[in-house]
């Protein structure tokens, strides 16, 4: 079973470079090194490779494998970034990340900061992440995620993988100046635009639309739901 996922785990990669959604050999390099299956039920482990959305539970999904690196590429992740993540679910994007900025071996070591408002999921991912060896390069918090996480700020990347009605004022205080946030934008029950935000400087912003997408709601003061 390990060989025919690691198997199908190349082709999944591959097909994403030959579409052009996989541009840098970065971002290539750490799709292929972490094991979506051992982040989703089991149920699911056979379907680790179907490029789409794989149910964690608690009416959560984590995002297909296109957006993944979707989400790496309109970033710009590089190795040394300090990486939020609003949404982290079962911790698997959170991981992929952690490849990006802070490879196994290099001197150059970034960090991901990733926050999950359900507490059985921020457990389990954490758990997760610490089992596969992320412990050192992946913090997980459980929190509200719209508030950001002022503690670690400033990032050079800030990814929200749920749909929001608008970027969250905190997150984008949080940016480093040039930092990056890309969050979807538009109604929790529809398509979403995929929206890149560049931080020029202190008081302002660059605004892209990147593409249309859809995501689950986000939960949480400057979501659809509060707490």
């Amino acid at each position: 079973m390990h060989e025919k996922l690691e198997k199908q785990r190349r082709i999944a990669v591959q097909r994403l470079i030959e579409f052009g959604v996989i541009k840098r050999k970065i971002v290539a390099d750490a799709m292929l090194r972490v094991p979506r299956e051992e982040f989703i039920p089991e149920t699911y482990r056979d379907s680790a490779y179907v490029d789409s959305p794989i149910p964690i539970g608690y009416g959560q999904t984590t995002s297909a494998l296109h957006m993944v690196a979707w989400m790496c590429e309109a970033t710009e992740l590089k190795p040394g970034d300090k990486v939020l993540e609003i949404g982290g679910g079962c911790g698997y994007m959170a991981a992929v990340y952690a490849e990006i900025v802070a490879p196994r071996g290099s001197e150059v070591r970034g960090h991901v900061y990733t926050i999950e408002i359900i507490g059985e999921l921020a457990k389990k991912a954490e758990e997760t992440l610490r089992r596969l060896g992320y412990h050192d390069r992946v913090t997980v918090i459980h929190g509200d995620g719209t508030l950001g996480y002022r503690e670690a700020a400033p990032y050079d990347a800030i990814i929200v993988t749920a749909a929001a009605p608008g970027a969250p004022k905190p997150l984008k205080e949080q940016l480093k100046i040039g930092g990056r946030l890309v969050i979807p934008i538009g109604s929790p029950y529809y398509t979403q635009e995929l929206t890149l935000i560049r931080r020029i400087d202190e008081e302002k912003y660059e605004e892209v639309e990147l593409g249309g997408c859809v995501f689950v709601p986000l939960r949480g003061k400057y979501g659809w739901t509060r707490d």
